[in-house]
């Protein structure tokens, strides 16, 4: 075993004997930066201890969010006290959490049978994490109402990136990117226009405990199959918003990732969600807003002008071209 494999199982048993527990087999599975999962075995179950890449505002917030959710009937894993009965460990200034380890595997949401049930545990998610009531203590995460300022924060970076790129007209990646941007940039201002004059605010005029929580990462990886029942994990980056916001995720990945328009596809995604959550007709309309705007474009090249990585032509052709041919399709959807 080398010394850093060492070190960390050093710290996950030091960490442990705050929970006055001596564990068998532990294991640390994974490490990015000070994101980290141990798993380890106690009176015949099996654990998870993570240690948090939060603050314990933060932490307080999408802890207790979890412990709600699971106390509601939701499908998460269970979070044990430590032995003083909180449920974050403070060590040596670092946040550690212990969950129930979910014994079972990732759903492939490109299965039509996995996707249909996914899609049901998010909407189960939903559903059961409406009425939380954060610690007065906790940072409390919202996106609610913020989508017309992200939209133009995002546009704005967008034409900004273009200045950048026109004072260097031998880079091929800049050229390529002023070659496509303009037609993005009417994308921006013709859905901005849109999701202003959509129901958009009268939804967000909701008090927050009314309010569901996205998980904001939903997806193959977070998403386990046991027992035949969809468990969702990895709730760190919970925050109070619309349903769209996850919904949205789920089905442009899979737009892009087919390269597939067809509305038929959104509705049958949409079809296995409302089996435990109708979307009412003003949910619907700021998904397919949300839907239009070129959020996978700005992914591809926010940090184009920070990176020494080259991006091809024929990349971010390919991407404008998707975004444009969603806009239009969504269009007459809308």
């Amino acid at each position: 075993m080398d010394n850093e494999s060492s070190n960390y199982l050093s710290l996950g048993s030091k960490v442990l004997l705050e929970y006055a527990i001596k564990p068998l087999n532990l294991k640390m599975l994974q490490s990015k930066g000070l994101k980290t999962l141990w798993k380890l075995t106690y009176k015949n179950t099996p654990l998870c201890l993570k240690r948090l890449n939060q603050t314990m505002e933060e932490a307080l917030f999408s802890v207790n969010a979890q412990i709600y959710i699971l106390e509601n009937g939701g499908k998460v894993p269970s979070v044990y006290p430590n032995a003083k009965g909180n449920f974050i460990t403070e060590y040596n200034g670092q946040l550690f959490v212990l969950y129930s380890w979910v014994e079972g595997r990732d759903m492939n949401l490109d299965n039509p049978k996995d996707l249909n049930m996914a899609m049901q545990s998010l909407s189960n998610f939903h559903v059961k994490s409406i009425g939380y009531e954060p610690p007065v203590n906790s940072k409390i995460s919202s996106k609610l109402g913020n989508w017309p300022r992200q939209y133009e924060s995002m546009k704005n970076r967008m034409l900004k990136i273009k200045e950048i790129c026109i004072q260097a007209p031998n880079n091929a990646t800049y050229l390529s990117y002023v070659k496509h941007i303009d037609p993005i940039i009417e994308i921006c201002n013709q859905t901005i226009y849109l999701i202003n004059q959509s129901s958009y605010s009268d939804l967000c005029n909701i008090n927050q405990k009314d309010s569901c929580l996205c998980h904001q990462d939903f997806g193959t990886g977070n998403i386990m199959l046991a027992d035949g029942k969809g468990i969702v994990i990895d709730l760190d980056s919970v925050t109070y918003d619309l349903p769209s916001r996850d919904l949205r995720k789920i089905i442009g990945k899979r737009m892009m990732q087919f390269n597939d328009y067809s509305i038929n596809n959104i509705e049958t995604i949409l079809k296995f969600y409302e089996i435990n959550n109708i979307l009412s007709p003003k949910h619907r309309e700021v998904l397919k807003i949300d839907l239009m705007f070129p959020h996978w474009f700005f992914g591809l090249i926010k940090s184009i002008h920070k990176s020494d990585k080259s991006i091809s032509d024929q990349r971010i052709s390919a991407i404008s071209s998707f975004e444009q041919n969603k806009f239009s399709t969504l269009q007459k959807w809308l």
